[in-house]
């Protein structure tokens, strides 16, 4: 009876390695599984800060832009100034022309934030 229980005993442990060994399989599997989905998460990591990386260079360049407008509009204005008053009474032409300068001048006001 002993030797009928010891082996019942020893068929019990084999079952049970056997399960532990699907279990590992499985493990290994999910580990190799989440190691590829790492992988492609760190490609999209540096993609995305490549992408980035050229956006606030391109965002750089245009507000760089945008100063230079701004700065050319300041001139305008002050020029606008002065062409304004010169022709401001002389004709309809020049009143018009007058309030196109003013016009100008207010644009020049708004590009002041981006100096």
């Amino acid at each position: 009876m002993e030797l009928k229980a010891s082996l019942d005993k020893i068929e019990e442990l084999k079952k049970k390695v056997q399960e532990l060994e699907i279990v590992l399989q499985n493990s290994e599997l999910q580990i190799e599984l989440l190691e590829a989905s790492n992988e492609r998460c760190n490609k999209q990591l540096h993609q995305s800060q490549d992408q980035i990386r050229d956006r606030d260079y391109i965002m750089g360049e245009a507000m760089a832009q945008i100063r230079e407008v701004a700065d050319h509009l300041q001139t305008l204005a002050v020029q606008a100034d002065v062409l304004s008053v010169k022709y401001e009474l002389e004709s309809d032409q020049g009143r018009e022309l007058a309030w196109l300068l003013r016009k100008v001048k207010s644009l020049s006001i708004r590009a002041r934030p981006y100096m």
